[in-house]
């Protein structure tokens, strides 16, 4: 039986993908295939194409807290169950990310091993030179580092692959961790 993993975005396949390969697990080879939607209004779209047109498929997936409304509408509209809370969600193999991914990651990793990260992919005199900023200079250190990740073309992406491989395997953030296991059960 092949899985879909429903994401928002590319950054989110990046940290699934990695997840998974940090956990010796090639998603390929166990038909599963994490697909990036451009966004969480497209949950529709992309439910009834599987459906539809691959019934057998089993459907999981991931998404921001905002966007959570979507999910919950999308999957009953779908015909896969009457969604009233995250649990529901959950049962169905979906999972809310507490803010988004992003923060999940900075919050558990924390701003100094964050900052680690960055100057191990050298980037640490772009972070600095963002938080010198007139625009940036009262925002909190975490809010710093998430504009940072959306500040550059294809950062955003990389960095999620690199936050994730930072994370002790007890670090995985539940949301992320719950979506492996579960595909992976």
């Amino acid at each position: 039986m092949r899985i879909a993993v429903l994401v928002e975005g590319a950054s989110d396949r990046a940290a699934v993908e990695a997840l998974a390969a940090g956990r010796g697990v090639d998603l390929h080879e166990v038909g599963v295939s994490v697909v990036s939607m451009g966004g969480a209004t497209s949950i529709w779209r992309f439910l009834e194409r599987f459906t539809r047109d691959e019934p057998d498929v089993r459907l999981a997936g991931l998404c921001d807290a905002g966007e959570e409304g979507y999910f919950r509408r999308g999957l009953e509209r779908a015909g896969l169950g009457v969604v009233h809370d995250r649990t529901g969600l959950e049962s169905l193999g979906f999972f809310v990310c507490d803010e988004d991914l992003e923060d999940e990651l900075i919050r558990t990793l924390g701003v100094p091993a964050v900052e680690r990260v960055i100057e191990a992919a050298g980037e640490t005199r772009s972070l600095r030179a963002l938080q010198k900023q007139p625009a940036q200079r009262e925002r909190s250190p975490e809010q710093q580092v998430r504009r940072f990740f959306g500040s550059g073309s294809g950062r955003k992406i990389r960095y999620a692959r690199l936050l994730v491989e930072a994370l002790a395997p007890e670090q995985v953030p539940r949301p992320l961790d719950r979506l492996l296991v579960h595909v992976l059960a």
